[in-house]
């Protein structure tokens, strides 16, 4: 029974763990300018070529 407390715990740290770094990212995401946006989709698209 201890096993799966164990388990049980470190999935529920995981998932605490994802859900910071998804929402660190998306803040990231969000403090970009229209123009920086557009800065870095011009940058990729003529690196693809």
């Amino acid at each position: 029974m201890r096993v799966w407390k164990w388990l049980g715990l470190a999935g529920l740290a995981g998932v605490a763990a994802t859900g910071a770094v998804v929402a660190r990212q998306e803040r990231q995401r969000r403090s970009y300018t229209p123009e920086e946006v557009r800065d870095r989709l011009t940058t990729r698209h003529d690196a693809s070529r």
